[in-house]
């Protein structure tokens, strides 16, 4: 059941796709840091005599796809994660700022547990966590970095955000994903 103008039938995120430079390093980060389950694999995916690459992923049509790993992640979205062999080289991954610019936030129920236990791990925490304020207020976050430079961010608002207290629609919620 798709809410309000739309695409027809939408139901939410399936997946987030990235690519990552090394899938054993990113396995291990996925798996033994952030928890995920290793769902499943497929094998390399190549178009040598046409533009298939070029018209369905807008990368150079020599381009292969090594593999891919599909990992899922508690109640949120699932990965689906890529080792290419770009024919035309690769650019540096976007910051924040950066047209396409992106990352990736994982609710935590306790962000300081959740912090303590990355730096135990030795990841990239960046800073120290930083209380929302305006409409998010109730929520407190921080940045993380994985082994090949995606950011993360976790959030944590049990109490919820100060929005909740006027708004008809809520954002959805990890923690109650049947909401």
């Amino acid at each position: 059941m798709s809410v309000g103008n739309g695409i027809p039938g939408l139901r939410g995120t399936d997946h987030i796709g990235f690519t990552v430079p090394d899938l054993d390093e990113a396995h291990a980060f996925l798996v033994d840091v952030l928890g995920c389950d290793e769902i499943y694999r497929l094998g390399a995916k190549r178009s040598s005599d046409d533009d298939w690459m070029l018209t369905h992923l807008g990368v150079h049509p020599r381009t292969v796809i090594s593999e891919i790993r599909f990992y899922r992640l508690g109640h949120g979205a699932n990965f689906e994660v890529f080792l290419y062999e770009p024919a035309d080289g690769q650019n540096p991954q976007p910051r924040n700022s950066d047209i396409g610019g992106f990352h990736i936030a994982l609710y935590v129920d306790d962000l300081d547990v959740a912090v303590e236990y990355l730096r135990s791990k030795g990841v990239d925490v960046m800073g120290n966590p930083t209380a929302s304020k305006q409409s998010a207020e109730g929520q407190r976050w921080i940045y993380f970095r994985s082994p090949w430079g995606l950011q993360f961010e976790l959030v944590s608002f049990p109490a919820g955000k100060a929005y909740e207290n006027s708004s008809a629609r809520l954002l959805w919620h990890p923690a109650y994903p049947q909401l």
